[in-house]
């Protein structure tokens, strides 16, 4: 059940960090999922950091980090997807 929860949240936050970043991305959602994945991880990982812990009900404070690394992620692996995919475009050229 756990990585189930982990592909559910690393899809929601792949989602919303491609609505946040202006302009259209080009990554495939399953390249999306992974970065919200990681990005949870990274995220929770800041907050226990910073100090926030479980709490009782939603905890924000944990989920504004694992979004907020989750649109480092995905502005990351966007920038590499395109280069990857212009260099391959202009493989095809020569």
């Amino acid at each position: 059940m756990g990585w189930l929860w982990a592909i559910i949240v690393g899809f929601v936050l792949g989602l919303l960090a491609k609505a946040v970043i202006p302009g259209k991305q080009h990554i495939p959602l399953w390249l999306a999922t992974i970065c919200g994945m990681i990005g949870a991880v990274i995220g929770n990982a800041m907050a226990r950091g910073f100090g926030i812990e479980e709490t009782r009900g939603i905890d924000w404070g944990r989920h504004i980090f694992q979004l907020g690394a989750a649109i480092v992620i995905v502005l990351l692996v966007e920038m590499m997807y395109n280069a990857m995919q212009r260099r391959k475009h202009e493989g095809e050229r020569a």
